[in-house]
């Protein structure tokens, strides 16, 4: 890719992002130092976790699909014994978990500290990322983002053209007791997402719908991708949804922002991509191909996220040091990386 498209990849992280490492530990931080002895400790720390979680080292993506999993119940396979022969075929099974992740993904803002989720299947109350996932699989096993009624299991554009806040805030169960945070911001985005999905019928198929990817990227009857394809059709697929994503010479290039030490030529000069939400994206929609028998090749071309566990655990074990020992003295990083 040329131009602002060549920020469309886990590569374009990684080469912006290691500039900016190399100017850090050459002193150019005004903010940071960075000590690389402490790596060891931060991978040890890893390691000992991996260890105690999963002994045969079998770990899982970290996905959207860890918290349909909450309190040990596997709703995702409860819903589809459930909808038996409409889900049967394996090819219709991916597309539906690619709907089901794309929209619980999207949905995975802040919910604040007041809401919660009462789980009436399996008893549980959750809140935060967990609580969100539960209800939208919820929300989606009772067809709301689908506008056929006879195809509850579902995501399509006129479903998402459809969706207002009342109906949202019913399935997540919102009220003046239960306020959920940014909830108009949340059918804002399900709504661009629909028309992302109308404007590429040539990788949603048509209807447009997320699960159109299945077919998109194992046309001709490829059994094997690479994870970074995923990343690539989803960056230039639907950076226009994002409310406040970055534009450079009319590309939207969704999470990218400036930065004196990034480097590079061009357009681009200046400006380094991060794509959390995009990667996270990704990581939840390999399952669904793996689940089809579409083996995901090439995981090396993604990422670990810019987000504040794995920030803190850097500046938890000492590899990040802030030259003001203040800065952190009330970061909502500490405490979150054990």
């Amino acid at each position: 890719m040329t131009g602002a498209r060549a920020l469309l990849s886990g590569d374009a992280v990684r080469e912006r992002c290691a500039r900016i490492l190399e100017a850090v530990r050459a002193g150019r931080s005004r903010w940071f130092e960075v000590e690389p002895a402490r790596l060891d400790d931060a991978a040890m720390r890893v390691a000992e976790v991996t260890r105690r979680r999963y002994p045969t080292l079998a770990v899982p993506y970290h996905s959207r699909w860890r918290h349909f999993e909450a309190g040990g119940v596997d709703r995702v396979a409860a819903l589809e014994r459930e909808a038996g022969e409409a889900l049967a075929d394996p090819a219709q099974r991916a597309r539906a978990r690619i709907d089901l992740a794309l929209v619980s993904v999207l949905l995975d803002a802040g919910a604040g500290s007041a809401w919660r989720y009462a789980d009436r299947a399996s008893g549980a109350v959750l809140s935060r990322s967990e609580g969100l996932g539960v209800a939208s699989l919820h929300a989606f096993a009772a067809g709301l983002f689908s506008s056929d009624p006879r195809h509850r299991l579902r995501v399509d554009a006129e479903g998402l053209a459809r969706l207002d806040v009342d109906r949202l805030a019913r399935a997540f169960q919102v009220g003046s007791d239960n306020p959920l945070v940014g909830i108009e911001g949340r059918v804002a985005l399900l709504r661009r997402l629909g028309r992302a999905l109308d404007a590429y019928p040539e990788v949603f198929g048509t209807p447009g719908r997320p699960g159109g990817l299945f077919d998109t990227l194992s046309a001709g009857g490829v059994r094997e991708i690479e994870a970074g394809s995923i990343l690539t059709v989803l960056l230039e697929t639907l950076g226009e949804i994002w409310p406040q994503g970055a534009r450079i010479d009319g590309v939207a290039v969704g999470d990218a922002w400036r930065h004196p030490a990034a480097g590079g030529a061009g357009v681009t000069a200046g400006w380094v991509p991060f794509h959390k939400l995009s990667q996270w994206l990704t990581y939840s929609l390999l399952e669904p191909f793996e689940s089809a028998g579409v083996a995901i090749r090439g995981l090396d071309a993604l990422t670990g996220l810019a987000e504040y566990r794995n920030g803190g655990l850097l500046v938890d074990t000492g590899a990040i040091v802030p030259r003001d020992a203040s800065s952190f003295a009330d970061s909502s990083m500490r405490g979150h990386t054990t």
